[in-house]
C-alpha cells in the first residue's frame, strides 16, 4: 500500500526567540480478469483495444459544488471513512485513489460503519472540483462535520497530566493544521481557538493535518480569555510562549494539566492572553534566527512538555 507523508509549510512568527489488513478486498481495477466486473468511471472516453483514445465524444465530470468543508487526500480521507462520529455522504475517487483506500473500506465494514459506494471518476474531474493546485490523491470525500465540543467536554476528558494546546487567533490554515498534527504526535488532548480568529476546517486545514482533525478536537471558543479562565478553574496551568517571556520554556515546573498558549502570526501573544496566562516562557534560538514559525514552535513547545509527562 503506497503511502505518501505531507510537508507543513507557513510563513508566521512565534514566541522564541492506521492499522490494516494486508488480506483485505481491493476494489476491481480496469483491466482485470475477464469476467470480472470494472467500475465505471465517469468523464472517461472509451479507449481501443491497444488502449489509445477512439473518436467517442468525452463526458463532462461530475456535477459538484466544491464545499469549503471537503475532505480530500489519502490521510484525511482514510481517517475520517473509519472514524465513527463521521457520517460519510459521497466519496469520489480514481481507480488509483480506491486502491489508497482498499484497506480502510475492510476496517469500515469490519467495524460496521455505515459508507457510501464510491464513485468513481477521471484524476481531471477532481481537479476541476478542488482549488488550483490541490494534492487530491485521486480521493474527495464530502463528510459531515465533527461533534462540536466546549471547554467542559475537554476538561472532562482530560486526565491529571494531560495538555491542550490554545492558540489566539492564529488564522493560517496550514499552521493550524500543522499544530493539529504535532498536537496527535505529542498527545494533546485538543486545540483550542478563537471562533472569529480561525480559519474554517476547509480541505486545506484537513490535508495539512494529515488525519489529526479525526484525532485531536479543534474546539472554538467566542471569548479566549474566558476560556483561559476556565481551563484553569479546570486545573490547567496556562503558559504562554512570547519572546519576552523571562524564562526559557525547559525551566519551567508543569505541575498536572497543561495548556501551552501560542500567539498569532504577525503579532504574537495578545496583552490580556498574556495577562491571563500562568506564566510566560520563550524558546532560547541562536543568532541570527530570532523566533521560529508558529506550527514549528508548537511542535518543539508540545514534546518540551510530552518528555516531561
Amino acid at each position: 500500500m503506497k503511502r505518501s507523508g505531507f510537508s507543513n509549510q507557513g510563513g508566521s512568527r512565534a514566541g522564541g526567540n492506521g492499522p490494516s489488513s494486508p488480506n483485505s478486498p481491493r476494489p476491481p481495477r480496469d483491466g482485470g480478469r475477464p469476467g470480472a466486473s470494472t467500475p465505471r468511471v465517469q468523464g472517461e472516453r472509451p479507449r481501443a483495444q491497444d488502449g489509445r483514445l477512439d473518436g467517442a465524444k468525452k463526458t463532462t465530470a461530475p456535477k459538484a459544488t466544491p464545499k469549503p468543508g471537503m475532505l480530500y487526500g489519502q490521510h484525511p480521507v482514510v481517517a475520517a471513512w473509519t472514524n465513527p462520529e463521521r457520517r460519510c455522504k459521497a466519496l469520489l475517487a480514481t481507480p488509483a485513489g480506491l486502491e489508497l483506500i482498499a484497506e480502510a473500506f475492510a476496517q469500515a465494514k469490519a467495524a460496521g460503519l455505515a459508507r457510501p459506494e464510491p464513485t468513481v471518476v477521471e484524476r481531471e474531474a477532481l481537479d476541476r472540483l478542488l482549488p488550483a493546485g490541490a494534492v487530491h490523491q485521486g480521493l474527495v470525500l464530502d463528510a459531515s462535520p465533527l461533534p462540536e465540543l466546549d471547554i467542559a467536554d475537554v476538561a472532562r476528558a482530560c486526565g491529571e497530566t494531560d495538555m491542550v494546546v490554545v492558540l489566539d487567533q492564529v488564522t493560517d490554515p496550514h499552521n493550524v493544521g500543522a499544530i493539529l498534527r504535532s498536537a496527535a504526535a505529542f498527545g494533546a488532548k485538543a486545540v483550542i481557538v478563537q471562533d472569529r480568529h480561525a480559519p474554517e476546517v476547509t480541505g486545506v486545514l484537513a490535508k495539512t493535518a494529515s488525519g489529526a482533525l479525526e484525532v485531536v478536537p479543534l474546539v472554538r471558543v467566542t471569548n479566549l480569555s474566558r476560556a483561559l479562565t476556565e481551563l484553569q478553574d479546570g486545573g490547567f496551568f496556562c503558559v504562554g510562549l512570547a519572546e519576552s517571556g523571562p524564562k526559557p520554556l525547559h525551566a519551567l515546573d508543569f505541575p498536572g494539566r497543561v495548556a501551552v498558549v501560542m500567539g498569532s502570526e504577525g503579532d504574537g501573544l495578545r496583552r490580556l492572553t498574556m495577562e491571563r496566562c500562568d506564566a510566560l516562557a520563550h524558546l532560547p534560538t541562536r543568532p541570527p534566527i530570532g523566533s521560529l514559525n508558529v506550527s514549528n514552535a508548537a511542535a518543539v513547545a508540545l514534546y518540551e512538555v510530552a518528555r516531561r509527562r
